[in-house]
């Protein structure tokens, strides 16, 4: 039998917890201290860790952090004393599934215990499986994150969610959500950026009959949608400054109060967040509220640029065509191999989601059943360079790589069609690139920062040999 492992050196708060535990059917077993509880936890096999932050011979944090190294599979939760939010995000960040306050709210207790005890038979067995099957990619940078995933699926921590636009922001967090144990509760997106600053507060927390003009009938928000599950707010960085003080204090006190209404409404969500744009510069300007970063961005994960997992392209590209071959109920095509190379020597600004416009717009265009060079479109930029077109007379914006490329005056001129002018200052910067290696293909890719199949594409396509 699995037990629920109540740590406090408070008779009263151990017997009024194991009462808890008792009711939802569950066995409780008690420790008074830090050496009690490692004892226990090596006796008897336990569903989840309950741990007062202050112990007689150490503290809940330590404990939490020896539970994360020697039982994995527990889950912990931290019980502070009351406004201690410091120290329960910081319980978080070092694993915590999640924390109470004190005076102990019994029916949050219970919701806690109910969610994470469901964790074992969740994310920590799957063992031999794909953590997060929607996000393919066998590249270094996707099993690192899909590995980040399942840990922090784990967790009721909230997660933000940093990467470029059309890099899988959503996606993500819908792993994080299917592995959780909220994945059988619902799961609501939401683009912050996308409502209207008057509607903001009625879209979030729902309106009465008659709560202003317009609102004919009762209305629930996003947390009540979500409750039981999780919220995603995405671009939460395109919040108004006056919505981030009325989230925060939702985030806080798990509560919302729906407009024209004079009661309280207890919300139980998991909150994950995404921006493309950097939050902790935000702060640093004022545009986002630093008290709400910090609960905010708990956990961070970095989804990486489709350029940083150059090994995925193809990859998912063959699944893109697949998906699009259904859409059209016709055959998916294929790339030949010119167009793998220009695919697999592209930079994709615009990440997975320009990978999915570009095949899109391929297979509506292309004549044969495979798609070529031409069918693609592509912009003249290798992988490895970026060339602003606000700054196309600087020599600096001819190329931002690892080593910088030798580089001359760049200038456009007048009636000069920019397509000619980028290759133009492309070629040059190879040829100069491959003079200074003495035409050493491998070194100059490596200079350039691009790899050796898309150099050699770039050279046979502007001609240089």
């Amino acid at each position: 039998m699995s037990h629920i492992l109540i740590v406090d050196d408070e008779p009263d708060i151990l017997d009024l917890l194991s009462i808890t535990v008792r009711r939802l059917k569950l066995s409780p077993i008690t420790a008074g201290s830090v050496a009690e509880a490692k004892a226990m936890l090596a006796e008897h096999p336990c569903q989840l860790c309950l741990t007062d932050m202050r112990l007689p011979d150490g503290t809940g944090m330590e404990l939490i952090q020896y539970v994360q190294e020697h039982h994995a599979d527990v889950p912990t939760v931290m019980i502070t004393a009351y406004g201690s939010i410091d120290v329960a995000i910081e319980a978080m960040k070092h694993g915590a599934f999640d924390f109470l306050s004190k005076p102990v709210d019994l029916e949050k207790l219970r919701a806690i215990i109910q969610s994470a005890t469901k964790l074992e038979h969740g994310t920590n067995q799957l063992v031999d499986s794909d953590p997060a099957p929607n996000i393919l990619g066998q590249s270094k940078a996707i099993r690192r994150l899909k590995s980040q995933i399942d840990k922090v699926a784990r967790s009721h921590a909230p997660v933000f969610i940093n990467g470029e636009s059309g890099s899988g922001k959503e996606l993500v967090a819908r792993a994080i959500h299917q592995l959780s144990p909220r994945r059988d509760g619902p799961f609501i997106a939401v683009n912050c950026g996308a409502i209207p600053s008057e509607l903001m507060e009625s879209e979030f927390f729902g309106h009465k009959k008659g709560a202003f003009t317009g609102a004919h009938s009762q209305k629930e928000g996003f947390f009540q949608a979500a409750h039981g599950g999780t919220l995603f707010l995405d671009e939460v960085a395109d919040l108004p400054l006056v919505m981030q003080v009325k989230l925060l204090r939702a985030i806080q006190e798990n509560s919302i109060r729906p407009v024209g209404s004079e009661n309280e409404i207890s919300v139980d969500v998991r909150i994950l967040s995404a921006s493309h744009k950097n939050l902790q510069n935000e702060v640093q300007k004022k545009n986002f509220r630093e008290d709400l970063f910090y609960r905010l961005d708990v956990i961070n994960l970095a989804v990486p640029a489709l350029r940083e997992r150059q090994d995925d392209i193809l990859l998912l590209a063959d699944h893109i065509l697949s998906k699009l071959g259904e859409t059209f109920q016709s055959g998916p095509k294929s790339l030949s191999e010119a167009a793998k190379e220009a695919l697999s020597g592209y930079a994709f600004p615009g990440n997975v989601r320009e990978l999915e416009n570009i095949l899109q717009r391929a297979v509506t265009l292309a004549e044969g059943e495979a798609i070529e060079c031409l069918d693609l479109n592509l912009k003249s930029l290798p992988l490895g360079s970026e060339i602003p077109t606000n700054e196309l007379s600087s020599p600096a914006s001819t190329a931002t790589t690892t080593s910088a490329p030798p580089s001359g005056s760049y200038s456009l001129q007048p009636g000069q069609a920019l397509e000619t002018f980028l290759e133009e200052v492309e070629k040059d910067i190879l040829q100069k690139t491959l003079e200074e290696c003495r035409w050493n293909k491998t070194a100059a890719a490596e200079k350039l920062g691009m790899s050796f199949r898309s150099i050699r594409y770039r050279l046979k396509k502007l001609g240089i040999e």
